[in-house]
């Protein structure tokens, strides 16, 4: 006789079985030993034929695993012949798809280039995240940090010192003396340059040497979380990356909805005392001083930093001066503008000091700075006449 349609895996079945139907096991059974094993196929064991006892048919309400109407393939055991057509479809169905989707996740996934644009507006295009970057200014290990992916930081200059960490990074000299020799014995795939602080010569140097570069030039306040950002892509720590620059964004906008309505403050920002240097608009502290309710009186300079004369401190009258120094310790240098005492900053007391890594650093402490500043502007608008009822 013409036997039945069907898979007999074992040869001429039992003429009992005959008369129920040929299929009495999967096409496809599970074997682990004979199969490609765990931890192969993404810990999908390969379903190879193998003898399978039969089981009874289950339940058509409740399908298989209590899912009603579901059928897999371990539903594949029942002899019920009037359904024995449509079981075997779906058996054979379901098993090749399973194999099918194993097969595809073991295969490599194609992950498109990281591509960026830094502050020189240039293209940054990495096939993959960085793993070993150089930081080519003290703000810039700070900023690596803050990002989520210090500990790819490989090379860093002098004064990178926070935070702690970043002072166990081999050094390559600073930030205005780079020793290229030392960048490229590194090996990075990544730079991170400072536009200016590191001299263009320097800078073209290292494309020229085959370096990817990343150039920093934040003018903004905004700009620290977007290049967090940035950072964050360039070295695959997208996810600490965007909380950190949520978290500044959120403190920024606490202090520019505190600061919104105050009285303007003309202030003179002492970068330097010999020779006498400034900030003018473009600054990132110009920035901060705008957030504070405050009026950089030599914002009109178009340059980032500029030497002034006194004669022109005198005749712009801050009513507030700003100096840095070298760190925390307040300058002694500020003392000297006693010698002028019809300056109204001076008249009033208001010289004030801040520690230039809060300001000069363009990272999430910047913050901190802002927020000093915004108090030394309320202690000057506190010493106005109008309030403390003092002639001028």
């Amino acid at each position: 006789k013409s036997p039945s349609p069907g898979f007999a895996l074992h040869g001429e079945p039992a003429p009992a079985a005959r008369k129920q139907c040929f299929l009495e096991t999967p096409p496809f059974a599970p074997s682990r030993e004979r199969g490609w094993g765990e931890g192969e196929m993404t810990g999908i064991a390969l379903l190879t034929a193998s003898p399978s006892p039969p089981a009874p048919l289950p339940s058509r309400e409740r399908g298989v695993s209590g899912v009603a109407g579901h059928v897999d393939s371990r539903d594949c055991h029942s002899c019920d012949c009037p359904a024995l057509a449509a079981r075997t479809v779906t058996c054979f169905v379901a098993c090749f798809a399973a194999c099918f989707a194993a097969f595809l996740a073991i295969l490599p996934v194609a992950r498109a280039d990281i591509v960026v644009k830094d502050d020189a507006g240039r293209e940054v295009r990495l096939a993959q995240p960085a793993q070993r970057i150089v930081t080519l200014a003290p703000h810039l290990a700070e900023l690596l940090f803050a990002a989520g992916a210090g500990e790819k930081l490989v090379g860093a200059v002098d004064y990178s010192d926070y935070p702690p960490a970043a002072k166990k990074a081999p050094r390559v000299g600073g930030y205005d003396r780079l020793d290229l020799e030392a960048v490229a014995a590194l090996k990075p795939d990544l730079a991170l340059a400072w536009a200016s602080g590191n001299s263009a010569a320097q800078i073209d140097r290292l494309r020229a040497l085959g370096l990817t570069v990343y150039v920093s030039e934040p003018s903004r306040m905004a700009s620290v979380a977007s290049q967090i950002e940035d950072l964050g892509q360039l070295a695959g720590s997208e996810a600490a990356a965007n909380t950190a620059a949520r978290r500044f964004r959120e403190r920024l906008e606490n202090l520019r909805a505190t600061n919104a309505k105050k009285p303007p403050v003309r202030v003179f920002y002492e970068l330097w005392n010999a020779p006498l240097m400034t900030i003018g608009g473009s600054q990132i502290i110009s920035d901060v001083i705008t957030l504070c309710g405050g009026v950089n009186v030599f914002a009109g300079i178009d340059r980032k930093a500029a030497t002034v004369s006194i004669e022109a401190v005198l005749a712009a009258d801050p009513e507030a001066i700003i100096a840095t120094g070298m760190g925390e310790a307040r300058p002694e240098w500020l003392r000297d503008w006693g010698e002028w005492p019809r300056l109204t900053a001076v008249k009033r007391d208001n010289l004030f000091h801040i520690n230039p890594d809060l300001l000069h650093r363009h990272t999430p402490r910047i913050l901190d700075g802002a927020e000093q500043l915004c108090a030394d502007l309320d202690i000057a608008r506190a010493r106005r006449p109008s309030v403390t009822g003092k002639k001028p």
